[in-house]
């Protein structure tokens, strides 16, 4: 008899675990909104095939994503995000900082486990981000001058050695992994590659080797609803 008691309590406690387990999960597309801070560098090589030594610099993005189920605990996350980055460079006396403005396509795949009262995210895919404005400003000593830059993927022979240029299209991979708690809010470390040369073709100069790269890595925190 006890034994029998025994296993019906059991089975009841095992049937309570499985309801609450389904009751987390979401069932269709779930939408998040979220933001965070980047921190962002321009890697690559300079006009003479040498390796930049760039410094990191601090940016931001924020926008949102939908989250729709593929398979059990397998999603994809599409998104749209308002993103800054850039890089710092040194070359004595003068300091230059470039900032970058981009609207970004995140086109992810997302596997989410139950994990204590919520879910551990892995997600991992590519981007595909557009140029939409920036600004470089040197210092040096006393003297500060701010130009914006100009997105082109051609420069001309006879353009202006003092502008900068960016290509406007930027293309890459996304990998990051977090946490989202059963209320919806969610934290996760992100980390982002640059895959093409955002510098144009540069008629300027017959041997060029100058290639540049958006990298970094971030944080964000988001509510999923």
């Amino acid at each position: 008899m006890k034994i029998k008691t025994v296993f019906i309590a059991i089975m009841l406690l095992f049937s309570a675990t499985v309801m609450f387990a389904q009751s987390t999960q979401r069932i269709g597309p779930a939408f998040g909104l979220l933001g965070g801070v980047n921190f962002q560098n321009l890697n690559g090589k300079d006009i003479n095939g040498d390796n930049l030594n760039n410094d990191i610099i601090i940016g931001y993005h924020i926008g949102a994503n939908v989250q729709i189920p593929i398979a059990p605990e397998f999603y994809f996350q599409p998104g749209l995000l308002f993103s800054t980055k850039g890089a710092k460079s040194s070359t004595e006396p003068v300091i230059s900082t470039y900032n970058l403005s981009y609207l970004e396509l995140p086109l992810n795949f997302v596997y989410k486990g139950l994990l204590g009262a919520g879910y551990v995210m892995i997600g991992f895919g590519p981007y595909v981000g557009y140029g939409l404005m920036g600004k470089v400003k040197h210092e040096g000593g006393s003297v500060s001058i701010e130009n914006d830059i100009e997105f082109t993927n051609t420069i001309e022979a006879d353009a202006p050695l003092t502008t900068t240029y960016f290509r406007p299209l930027d293309v890459g991979g996304n990998i990051f992994a977090g946490y989202e708690m059963a209320g919806g809010i969610f934290l996760q470390l992100n980390s982002q590659l640059g895959l093409i040369n955002i510098h144009p073709e540069d008629k300027r100069f017959s041997d060029n080797e100058l290639a540049i790269r958006n990298t970094g890595f971030g944080l964000s925190l988001g509510y999923r609803f």
